[in-house]
């Protein structure tokens, strides 16, 4: 499955594999929501409960498309939080793997706290 990510100064495609999150994701969309930004992560809400999967990770490569179940929300990460040890991707806790941004995941540098995103399937 791929989704389309967009906010004002641009947008992206993920492709997410074939997970029990993934589809919960998938009957919800398209998503309407606030961008927040953590270091070099975005996240924002999705309105979907979903229980953390066997396979969470917490340290996962810039570009993963991963779920935090703590706060229903799509986890972007494309570089360093503020917890991260040295140049690693470290989410606030353990998320849900969903896939991976297709291209440059430094393109979500562009997302600022506060700006509208849309997710949608392609």
């Amino acid at each position: 499955m791929q989704i389309r990510i967009s906010w004002p100064a641009g947008q992206l495609t993920a492709s997410l594999d074939e997970t029990p999150t993934s589809a919960a994701l998938a009957t919800a969309l398209p998503i309407h929501a606030t961008a927040n930004t953590w270091g070099e992560e975005v996240y924002f809400d999705t309105g979907v409960s979903v229980a953390l999967e066997a396979d969470a990770r917490q340290v996962v490569d810039p570009g993963t498309v991963a779920f935090w179940t703590d706060g229903d929300a799509l986890a972007l990460p494309y570089g360093p939080t503020p917890i991260s040890r040295g140049g690693e991707s470290r989410l606030a806790s353990p998320c849900n793997l969903l896939g991976s941004i297709d291209g440059d995941p430094r393109l979500l540098a562009t997302v600022r706290d506060g700006d509208p995103i849309r997710v949608e399937l392609v």
